[in-house]
């Protein structure tokens, strides 16, 4: 692989990242799931979601009662595969939500994704979620 397409892909999934952040905090769930491939598995506390159709419908959404929030991700760490067909992320990130008093950090944690390249785009393959404090799962 080049210099310059690893750099491409580099700069492709940051924007993958990027996205996802901005479809979820803009409660965009049909553009949320289609950042996962068909066959994705989603993890979040300890539990799995597999399938974009899965993802859409429990995750893709804000739960209803739940304040807005924004992401703010930071310390992307990506590894790209030598033949550029997959991929490995860190992704260090918090959520903020807006309170009576201002602003607070909600959550934080790390990202830890798996991604492969499909004919338009790159997608997750898998992500799971890693909240402060708490072990990384095995397989991660």
């Amino acid at each position: 692989m080049s210099p310059s397409s690893h750099l491409d892909d580099e700069s492709a999934i940051r924007m993958l990242i990027a996205e996802y952040c901005h479809h979820y905090d803009d409660k965009r769930a049909g553009e949320f799931a289609a950042l996962f491939t068909e066959d994705a598995d989603f993890t979040v506390f300890g539990r799995s979601r597999v399938g974009r159709q899965e993802i859409h419908d429990h995750i893709g959404t804000q739960q209803p009662g739940m304040a807005p929030g924004q992401h703010v991700t930071y310390n992307s760490v990506i590894d790209v595969a030598v033949d550029g067909q997959t991929a490995r992320a860190r992704t260090d990130f918090l959520y903020m939500k807006k309170t009576d008093d201002g602003f607070a950090i909600s959550n934080a944690g790390r990202y830890h994704d798996k991604m492969v390249r499909e004919t338009d785009r790159w997608r997750f393959k898998t992500r799971t979620i890693v909240f402060l404090g708490d072990a990384v799962p095995d397989g991660a």
